[in-house]
């Protein structure tokens, strides 16, 4: 069964770059360390699949309470390295998110997705999972 392993030390986080950087590539070499660090500050976890030393997908998530949505997971990003993408990994990490929050009674588990046509394999492992389309999500930028 694949490891799924929760970022703990700086080095942790060296195994996670290129998996966050294939989703977030503006965190480039000179930013990426200083913004993990202060995700993970914001009760934020990161968990991941290790392969050939290095993580070959991650997941970050939060954990929270709100009025809307009482004790919540969010997952803010999950993502696989491009030459890794097939092999389940996604799913997996999912899972053990869905697993954590049922042991740990949270009520929910949230994410947001762009929409686009690149984004209709990721769409379909959402609805596989059994997420649902639940809402629209607004932004403005200031």
């Amino acid at each position: 069964m694949t490891n799924v392993q929760i970022v703990k030390t700086e080095g942790d986080i060296q195994k996670c770059r290129r998996a966050i950087q294939a989703l977030r590539p503006q965190l480039v070499d000179d930013l990426y360390l200083e913004a993990v660090k202060k995700t993970l500050a914001d009760k934020r976890q990161i968990i991941f699949i290790e392969e050939n030393d290095e993580a070959a997908a991650v997941a970050v998530f939060e954990t929270g309470y709100n009025l809307f949505r009482g004790n919540y997971i969010y997952i803010d990003d999950l993502s696989t390295l491009p030459e890794q993408r097939g092999k389940g990994y996604a799913g997996i990490l999912i899972d053990w998110i869905l697993d954590f929050a049922e042991k740990e009674n949270y009520a929910q588990v949230h994410l947001d997705s762009g929409v686009s046509e690149a984004r209709t394999d990721a769409h379909r492992l959402y609805l596989n999972k059994r997420f649902q389309v639940t809402s629209l999500h607004f932004v403005t930028n200031i």
